[in-house]
């Protein structure tokens, strides 16, 4: 999703990990977690910029939980640790997990093309394009044309309840060229993963929204977490506001109640304390045997195409594996995913060895502004 590209790689003030198996290495001893500068880092909201954060830290170093600022502008209503709120390209942990399970359970093949699961979805002349090149980006698809407007608050706020289906999200590719062979770069693509829940549906029988419902949330009591329809505008339970400011200094628009067509790519809502659960989850073996979990943090050896991620510490190369990004923070390498989606802002990221898991999210007034001193106090203050 577009306001996620300006928030990953460069959101933390991060440094690319290298590729292949750098989950393996071992994490030194981190400090106990540090109630007080985390609950420094989300002090002073709401302002102008952002309207409410939440963050949860856990781990053997310790937990913390905590919000500030106010959930809903309208009502004066403060933010509480367990809003919910929309995960955007979050959702990508969870279609991962569900694609590498069936890869376990070998009813998928790693090397097996979409052209063979999905036959006749992709235009005719593209080239043949694997499992693995769509979970870790390598796939060189183009992006896709159909949307909401996202990226253009006005345009976002008039079209927010459109739901392009994910068979016209992948249809609009048609016409455009690939941006590289497949395998031999990498870059961020959304289309991927619509492709991926696609799958899912075509290899079980089942609607992707079952299929992670069975495989991740009940097993894990994630009761905060769904996978709501593209016409389900609203967020169920306690959760967090999300407002739009068209023009500065306009007052913010509410933009709560929005479609989340993104499906298996980003429409996904949770809690930090889900995020945490699941990502703990992911990394202590419980969701996946050892070959595909090490799928996950398996960093391909190629080229990064573009400038908005994986730019910095090893410049220019690959940081996502099939379902995780690693990056490294003052020495201390992360692995996880960050989200968004208008009016939201998320991540979740964990040590490999679980000293520190930490997820966070928050309300940002506008998506195209730059973020980074915010989350970079959150990482530094979960850290220190």
């Amino acid at each position: 999703m577009r306001a996620l590209l300006a928030l990953t790689a460069g959101s933390l003030a991060l440094t690319a990990v290298l590729p292949a198996a750098a989950a393996e290495a071992g994490t030194a001893q981190l400090p106990p977690v540090n109630p007080a500068a985390l609950r420094q880092a989300i002090s002073g909201l709401p302002n102008q910029q952002v309207v409410s954060a939440l963050i949860d830290v856990s781990g053997s170093g310790g937990s913390w939980r905590g919000a500030s600022g106010t959930a809903d502008l309208a009502t004066g209503r403060p933010a509480g640790a367990d809003a919910r709120f929309r995960i955007g390209s979050v959702t990508k942990v969870f279609t991962a997990t569900v694609v590498l399970q069936l890869v376990a359970e070998h009813r998928v093949a790693l090397d097996g093309t979409v052209q063979h699961y999905l036959p006749g979805l992709l235009p005719a002349d593209f080239p043949p394009i694997t499992v693995a090149e769509l979970l870790n980006h390598t796939s060189g698809l183009p992006g896709g044309t159909a949307g909401d407007g996202e990226g253009d608050p006005a345009l976002f706020i008039a079209e927010r309840f459109g739901h392009p289906t994910p068979e016209q999200v992948v249809a609009s590719m048609a016409g455009q060229p690939m941006s590289f062979a497949p395998g031999t770069e990498q870059q961020y693509n959304g289309e991927n993963y619509y492709l991926l829940g696609l799958l899912v549906e075509k290899v079980t029988g089942h609607s992707y929204a079952d299929e992670v419902s069975r495989r991740i949330l009940r097993p894990l009591r994630l009761h905060d977490t769904t996978v709501p329809a593209a016409t389900d505008y609203r967020i169920q339970g306690p959760h967090l506001h999300g407002y739009l400011t068209v023009n500065q200094g306009s007052q913010p628009v509410d933009v709560t109640e929005q479609s989340p067509y993104p499906w298996a790519e980003g429409g996904m809502i949770s809690s930090t304390a889900d995020l945490s659960t699941l990502l703990t989850a992911l990394l202590d073996g419980r969701l996946l045997p050892a070959a595909e979990q090490r799928d996950l943090t398996t960093v391909p050896d190629v080229p990064y195409l573009g400038t908005s991620q994986c730019q910095l510490g090893n410049p220019g190369r690959a940081c996502f594996g099939m379902g995780l990004m690693g990056v490294t923070i003052d020495g201390v390498t992360l692995w996880g995913k960050t989200g968004s989606r208008p009016g939201y802002t998320d991540g979740v990221f964990a040590t490999a060895d679980l000293q520190r898991v930490l997820a966070y999210a928050f309300t940002p007034t506008d998506e195209n502004a730059a973020y980074f001193g915010f989350i970079t106090g959150i990482a530094d203050a979960a850290l220190r």
